[in-house]
């Protein structure tokens, strides 16, 4: 299938991650959201193979990769750490993408490592922890998503994994959207609810606080959906309004999981920014 690429593995401390590659050119990381797998992005990867080689991986107990190894407490530096090792393997600075957990954990290897960077996008990343210095109103969205990463750690520790998914979901889409999904696709998602609490224990123990963003400087694109939660819409606000090279865009009737309700807008946005910053290619010696 156009975009899905062959399937190549990479051993971190004893944990296989897994990871699609195509196309050639400069590099594009494609990071997904919780309870996903890099094959979010097969269309997008599709349309961007022809200019960039593409890398999409499965981050942690997600698609074809291993649990978190279990070597000392789960981080978001823990997560963008794996993401720098398959960077590592490239040649120059790359375009990174995230959305949502993967928007978070892309957030954190800019500021790790900016020089590894040509450009970043941020799809409505889920660093909640940016919440803690804005003003009050703000810190009852912090409150709000508190009681769902509660309510799906409650769930993973209990085994009432349906319930836990279904706040999960419906948070995120729509009140019910999970009895709407297949009962294959509600079974799938259930058997990523640890890693779901575990990515949620991650974002709120990190300390970066949102001033430190303006160390970010490579340009960024901070999309949104006009329709999504409180949490995330303010969470890009902020971002833009601090990186020194960000712009906001808005997908007016789009909810917190646009990349795949709206692939269209947001493929056709994120591919105008890249292009952007892209590096010119010089024609052929003749």
């Amino acid at each position: 299938m156009a975009g899905a690429g062959p399937m190549s593995t990479l051993t971190i401390d004893g944990a296989t991650l897994a990871h699609t590659a195509t196309g050639s050119g400069e590099t594009v990381v494609l990071l997904h959201c919780s309870a996903s797998a890099g094959s979010q992005w097969r269309a997008l990867a599709g349309q961007l193979q022809d200019r960039f080689h593409v890398i999409a991986p499965d981050l942690y107990g997600y698609g074809a990769s291993d649990p978190w190894h279990g070597c000392g407490p789960f981080s978001l530096a823990a997560e963008a750490e794996s993401v720098a090792a398959l960077i590592a393997r490239c040649a120059g600075p790359v375009h990174l993408v995230g959305h949502s957990y993967g928007g978070a954990v892309a957030l954190r290897l800019a500021l790790d490592q900016p020089a590894r960077l040509h450009s970043l996008t941020l799809i409505e990343p889920v660093a909640f922890h940016l919440l803690r210095d804005a003003p009050d109103p703000d810190r009852a969205l912090l409150e709000e998503i508190r009681t769902l990463a509660a309510a799906v750690s409650d769930a993973a520790m209990s085994g009432d994994y349906w319930r836990g998914m279904a706040r999960f979901v419906d948070y995120w889409s729509g009140p019910g959207s999970w009895v709407r999904l297949p009962e294959e696709r509600r079974t799938a998602l259930c058997r990523g609810i640890a890693k779901v609490a575990l990515d949620f224990r991650a974002i709120f123990a990190e300390a970066t606080p949102l001033a430190a963003c303006r160390r970010i400087r490579v340009p960024t694109l901070v999309l949104r959906g006009g329709r999504s939660p409180a949490t995330t819409r303010r969470i890009a606000e902020l971002l833009a309004a601090t990186l020194p090279a960000a712009r906001l865009g808005t997908i007016a009737d789009a909810g917190h999981m646009l990349p795949l309700s709206h692939r269209e807008e947001v493929n056709r946005a994120i591919l105008e920014h890249l292009m952007r910053h892209a590096v010119p290619v010089l024609p052929a010696a003749a």
